[in-house]
């Protein structure tokens, strides 16, 4: 192994280092110099400017969770949709643009099948008619 193997590391290492002093010390100073006046207002709980009701470890229904993850799942495929449209122009310039919209349309169709799919098993359903039926 040569002698300066560890060095090409170097910057990367003083990188590391003087972000986490940076972070240490913000912290730190932040932690001395901050006033400290601990009034009932501050010490309660704040949720979204009501006063909290009931427990805190209360269960939810799993479809909180199912809309969570559907929602983070297309708004990932979403994302999918920006790239293209910045280079469908190049894509008409290069004489593909029919294979580009064809692609993309079959994208759009998977994720709209996928949709209707959610939609139709009722993961969407949160009201009253919902419970109604026998979903929960």
């Amino acid at each position: 192994m040569p002698d300066n193997y560890f060095a090409r590391y170097l910057p990367f290492l003083i990188h590391i280092l003087l972000a986490g002093g940076i972070a240490t010390a913000i912290i730190v100073l932040s932690w001395i110099i901050g006033e400290r006046k601990p009034t009932r207002a501050k010490l309660s709980t704040y949720e979204c400017g009501m006063t909290p009701v009931g427990d805190s470890r209360q269960r939810f229904s799993v479809k909180f969770y199912m809309v969570a993850m559907l929602f983070i799942l297309f708004d990932v495929e979403a994302v999918f949709l920006y790239p293209w449209a910045v280079i469908l122009r190049r894509l008409k310039a290069q004489g593909e643009g029919l294979f580009g919209l064809l692609e993309m349309l079959i994208y759009i169709g998977i994720v709209l099948a996928g949709f209707f799919y959610i939609w139709k098993k009722g993961v969407l359903d949160w009201g009253p008619d919902a419970r109604r039926r026998g979903e929960r």
